[in-house]
């Protein structure tokens, strides 16, 4: 029975596989003929301020359009179209005209400056061509628009009329350039959208997986590693070892529900660009999941057993042995949920797979790239399966100090969780209380037998219940820091010793511990997120950039975003970054809330959720090449800073 079960999940799988790939190798087919005008130049427009308009075209793979042939004209009002910004182009010999001329691939935004306090509504035309390379040329095509004036500025209505375009690029696009495999890998979202839109179907899912792979050891992922072995080990309570077969195949069911959810997600983001980071990780959702967890966790010490009467015991066991008990359906319905902690992770990767979904529309190659993207992802949990029954030891009395471990495991991933929710203060509080507790179950404070296994469990011990206590003299000194307790008392020892070396020196203590990165991991924090100017909409980033006279550079940031956090504890407080920072006007959106003034600001920079940083110039001109998606390490978030300094230059 079981071996049907396995070929039956397989055949799905391989079913799902080979369904994609044929939606996904028809359209191939169909590019042997030449593309109708409005599939090869497909048109877009939208507002990028009051008196701009943007107007983008997504042009197919081997057809490109002429920068020559684009006119403009507007009526009643023959005077509304001011300066037209053209992006760098491509400048060859044109065989048509006979002439050098210059040409756009892929794709190509202009930017419309547009009068103001015009009295009623004005006709835009826009006028374009282009041709195939392989030979034939469109003849000149002219679309409208409307343009209605207003309170703050115009606003468009037309075909193609939408919230937001793509920014015009700053370098020119060859096709001849082919980027390679190895740069798409280490590419920033806005890159690999542009490579996923020149790749064939197979090199699309095979980069998506690869860098699902490459994602596998990302905080995105590793909370997930204990709930898998809970899933696995919870059918060991009969007395039952899981054999290989058995785990790789409880860990295959498991995914299946994670790359499901996962791409459905995905896909419907993309579509309609909206944040998934905000749609999964609100605090509410974080929290069930933790209480999820944590009723998990209690399965695992038996806790219901001593404190539900015995009727309700028998049906508590019974619904609690459902989802982590080894059962497929459990498994399934696990990983639907788990796709709730992988999916919010907004790295490069997956913001270049959903900027490609939004660009182009495709949701079938999107959707397959992602789905591939997690099954990449899940390589880590499919290992973990198929190991299992080396991994997870047979049954005996020691089980169940084997069950308490995978315990305290989930419990600390349901704390884990919850670190975007409550403040620090009584994050570390949670992480004394369990450390401490951790030590105690280990045999820290009592007397164990003798034995390699006894020592070495107890040493364990021994180190949490140390960690628990800098933790606490930690807190004690102002510091609420996980990973780097002591560091406020090293901080105030360090600045007491310039201090008094300013004085003895006869010169003036200038700086402070803050501005040299000896503060406290959580003051640190603090200081950093008081130097921003907060910005609430559009308009408001506009007007400021509109009369700065400094770089700037905008930081997109959500209470619920763990990265986010990560970043400004771990990046910004670098004191190398901090110099770097402090040459920038820094900026911050703030879309916890996710208003529809927050989702206009990420989407006017295409991101589908925060952490996301952007860089401009003094005159307000934004650096579409230097950009920050997802966590980044300080010596790498640094050299980006100097580009963009450089750039200013």
């Amino acid at each position: 029975m079981l071996y049907r079960l396995y070929a039956r999940i397989l055949m799905l799988v391989i079913g799902l596989l080979a369904a994609i790939g044929h939606m996904v190798m028809a359209p191939a087919n169909a590019q042997e003929e030449f593309l109708d005008p409005d599939v090869a130049f497909v048109m877009s427009a939208a507002m990028n301020g009051p008196n701009e308009l943007r107007i983008h075209y997504k042009i197919a793979p081997e057809y490109y359009m002429y920068r020559t042939r684009f006119a403009l004209a507007s009526q009643p009002d023959p005077d509304l179209i001011g300066a037209v910004a053209f992006p760098p182009g491509l400048v060859k010999f044109d065989e048509t005209f006979g002439e050098d001329l210059e040409v756009y691939y892929r794709q190509v935004t202009l930017a419309v400056s547009l009068k103001p306090g015009a009295t009623g509504a004005q006709t835009l035309d826009i006028t374009s061509q282009g041709c195939a390379d392989a030979g034939l040329c469109y003849p000149p095509i002219t679309k409208s628009l409307t343009l209605t004036p207003g309170e703050n500025g115009y606003t468009v209505s037309g075909p193609g009329a939408t919230d937001a375009v793509p920014e015009p690029l700053s370098t020119i696009v060859n096709p001849a350039d082919k980027t390679s495999f190895t740069d798409a890998i280490r590419a920033t979202d806005v890159g690999l959208a542009g490579y996923l839109a020149q790749a064939d179907a197979i090199t699309i899912i095979a980069l998506a997986l690869l860098l699902g792979v490459l994602l596998t050891f990302t905080p995105c992922v590793l909370p997930m590693v204990p709930i898998v072995l809970a899933v696995i080990a919870g059918s060991q309570g009969a007395g039952a070892t899981p054999g290989r077969w058995r785990g790789l195949s409880l860990a295959a069911v498991y995914l299946l529900g994670v790359s499901l959810l996962y791409t459905a997600m995905g896909v419907a983001a993309g579509l309609v660009g909206a944040g998934l980071a905000a749609w999964l990780q609100t605090p509410w959702v974080l929290s069930v999941f933790a209480l999820l967890l944590a009723l998990l966790a209690l399965a695992m010490f038996n806790v219901y057993n001593f404190q539900a009467p015995s009727q309700w015991q028998s049906a508590l066991s019974q619904r609690l042995s459902q989802i982590p008990g080894g059962h497929y359906g459990g498994a399934f319905v696990m990983g639907l949920l788990s796709a709730l902690i992988v999916g919010p992770c907004v790295a490069a990767p997956l913001a270049g797979v959903l900027l490609f979904i939004s660009q182009t529309g495709d949701w079938v190659l999107g959707g397959s790239a992602l789905f591939a993207l997690a099954w990449g992802q899940g390589l880590l949990l499919l290992v973990l399966g198929a190991g299992s029954g080396a991994l997870l030891p047979k049954a005996g009395p020691w089980m169940e100090g084997v069950r308490q471990a995978f315990g305290v495991m989930l419990l600390a991933t349901a704390w884990w969780m919850l670190n975007p929710v409550l403040p620090d203060s009584v994050m570390v509080a949670g992480w004394i209380i369990l450390a401490m507790w951790t030590a105690i179950m280990l045999g820290m404070f009592r007397r164990v037998d003798a034995g390699v296994w006894a020592y070495l469990r107890k040493a364990c011990g021994a180190v949490l219940a140390v960690w628990a206590v800098l933790m606490l003299v930690g807190v004690a000194g102002g510091t609420y820091s996980v990973l780097q307790p002591l560091s406020g008392l090293v901080a105030l020892q360090s600045s007491g010793q310039a201090t008094s070396a300013g004085l003895a020196g006869g010169l003036p203590a200038s700086g402070s511990a803050a501005s040299n990165g000896l503060v406290p991991a959580g003051s640190a924090s603090a200081n950093i997120k008081s130097q921003f100017v907060k910005v609430a909409s559009v308009q408001e980033l506009d007007h400021l950039l509109a009369n700065s006279n400094r770089p700037v550079l905008l930081d997109f940031y959500a209470d619920w975003c763990v990265s986010c956090i990560e970043m400004e504890r771990f990046t910004f407080t670098d004191p190398t970054v901090a110099q770097l920072m402090q040459q920038f006007v820094l900026v911050q959106a703030d879309v916890t809330k996710n208003t529809d003034d927050d989702r206009a600001l990420l989407r006017r920079f295409s991101l589908f959720g925060p952490p996301g940083i952007m860089f401009f110039k003094a005159n307000g001109q934004h650096l579409a090449d230097e950009r920050v998606v997802g966590f980044m390490k300080a010596t790498d978030f640094a050299v980006v800073l100097q580009r963009a300094l450089a750039a200013n230059k």
